[in-house]
């Protein structure tokens, strides 16, 4: 597994971890990408989806989501105490979209233009703020993506002055 080494998830860590939605699903609408890939002692998401799409088979394994039971709802991204879940919406012709946990200032407002952050870091474009609600203190963000960067954006910077 990169991440070990890299600190961050790349394309071949998701596809060995089986954490990627088939492609049939992507096609279908919104669905939770999970990007959990340490046996860890926790167990939030499995009681956050409302759907009981998220499973795990002990509390030190790694979640796994029913893709079948999932409709992206987007509940579980802001309860989620490492921001490891993602909603990833493919369904549409000509726009992507992907909702992300944000626990940053400044706070996000419907149509702030962005920029894209990778799972890296790096810089992969502009998006726009299309949905924005809180849950306690984490922000849950929809941001409409290019099609092309919608499977890495993981993060964004709001650039208001």
């Amino acid at each position: 597994m990169e991440f070990k080494k890299l600190g961050y998830l790349t394309h071949k860590d998701l596809e060995d971890l089986d954490i990627i939605p088939p492609s049939e699903r992507l096609k279908k609408g919104p669905v939770v990408i999970v990007e959990c890939p340490e046996e860890i002692p926790c167990d939030v998401c499995i009681y956050a989806c409302p759907y009981g799409a998220i499973s795990k088979e002990s509390i030190y394994s790694v979640p796994r989501v029913d893709w079948d039971k999932c409709n992206g709802c987007g509940v579980c991204v802001p309860q989620c105490p490492g921001l490891a879940m993602f909603v990833i919406d493919l369904s549409k012709s000509g726009a992507s979209y992907v909702t992300l946990p944000y626990e940053f200032l400044p706070e996000p407002v419907k149509g702030d233009v962005v920029v894209l952050l990778g799972r890296d870091g790096r810089e992969l474009g502009l998006g726009k703020v299309v949905k924005a609600w809180r849950y306690l203190n984490t922000w849950s963000i929809t941001v409409e993506v290019p099609r092309e960067v919608a499977m890495d954006v993981r993060a964004i910077w709001i650039q208001r002055k």
